[in-house]
């Protein structure tokens, strides 16, 4: 492969800006001028919409911006992008960052996208489901599997995060993320989370549509996507330039962020909710990277809930701490509201609401 050494940064084919590396390999990213004039700030912490050169620190990304590391694959998806390279001579680690962002070019998260274009673009029909999991398996268990349906599965989505192996997947005009069993996930990990997924809509979360497909494989619309067009999405670790594989958050983080950022009260109150959802059920995976916002219409909102479903987290505590304890209690839960400025008694009403829909 070619080496880039300057990566072109669009939004709805708006040229946002340039990305290029120091003699230190850390990123240094400029806004163009047309954007600083009628564009946003794409990360309104790290990358302010004001003139010169930033420059990124080494930590937590490896010299990489957050909101761009949000773009790349991790987990499964760099798994996948790793066996895809290794079968035409490519190893990852001797690429750049800018030619990782490169390789995501328009197939990433979001709406970002990165220029030159080396992505490959998605096949989304449907697909038997039985032999992806099948093959999902094998390249989990055997290092050296390295099947013509790498290649395929590369194509149907090989940047998405997390752990879980994962496809796209176009129904009925929408995209979905389509997901599969890891090795040590329970047998019916599928139907787990999608019954999740329904109780957390009954407890007024706000979840995308949602559906199980072919009785056992959990499906999830994508909610950067609306019809042909890309909403712009940055996570809490990428807004926060936080590390989502250590617990490093407390919630009271969460709030200051969300408050900072979408100066709406119905955001809060989206977020109080989903912390008592993922106390209630005991979903301890609430690191960083599972809350993101969306910029969409000129402001921020919480993103839909996702990811939500019980785990034992890090040694069994919240990855995200409540009220800065590893065990919170009730009365934690309502302190975290009253600090977020939030009405106690509403607090208190939600709380109670959410424990006896759960049950």
């Amino acid at each position: 492969m070619k080496k880039i050494e300057l990566v072109e940064v669009y939004i709805y084919n708006e040229l946002v800006g340039k990305i290029a590396l120091t003699d230190k390999g850390l990123c240094a990213f400029e806004y163009s001028t047309t954007f600083l004039q009628k564009g946003f700030s794409i990360s309104p912490f790290e990358l302010p919409l004001k003139p010169g050169v930033f420059v990124a620190k080494l930590h937590p990304f490896s010299g990489n911006f957050g909101v761009f590391d949000d773009c790349l694959p991790d987990g499964w998806g760099m798994i996948i992008l790793e066996r895809y390279l290794q079968k035409i001579g490519v190893r990852v680690r001797m690429l750049s960052l800018l030619d990782l962002l490169s390789i995501v070019g328009s197939s990433g998260r979001g709406a970002l996208e990165f220029r030159p274009d080396q992505s490959i673009h998605t096949s989304q029909e449907l697909q038997d489901f039985s032999y992806i999991s099948n093959e999902a398996q094998k390249i989990l268990r055997f290092s050296e599997y390295n099947a013509e349906s790498i290649d395929d599965l590369y194509r149907r989505g090989g940047s998405p995060g997390g752990a879980r192996p994962k496809i796209f997947v176009m129904v009925d005009g929408k995209e979905w993320l389509v997901k599969f069993g890891a090795i040590n996930d329970p047998i019916h990990i599928g139907e787990i989370e999608y019954t999740y997924s329904l109780l957390a809509k009954k407890c007024a979360i706000e979840m995308p549509e949602t559906r199980l497909f072919d009785g056992k494989y959990f499906g999830v619309q994508r909610f950067d996507r609306v019809q042909s067009d890309k909403i712009h999405v940055v996570s809490a670790a990428g807004l926060l330039n936080a590390d989502y594989r250590t617990p490093c958050l407390d919630y009271t983080t969460l709030f200051q962020l969300c408050q900072a950022l979408t100066r709406n009260a119905q955001e809060m109150w989206k977020l109080y909710r989903l912390m008592v959802f993922n106390y209630v059920i005991g979903n301890k995976d609430d690191h960083a990277k599972n809350f993101s916002f969306l910029y969409q219409n000129n402001e921020w909102k919480l993103s839909p809930a996702f990811d939500i479903l019980p785990s034992e987290g890090i040694n069994g505590f919240h990855t995200t701490t409540i009220n800065n304890t590893l065990y919170p209690t009730k009365q934690d839960i309502i302190d975290m509201s009253v600090k977020a400025g939030l009405n106690k008694q509403k607090a208190l009403h939600i709380f109670d609401e959410i424990v006896a829909t759960v049950g």
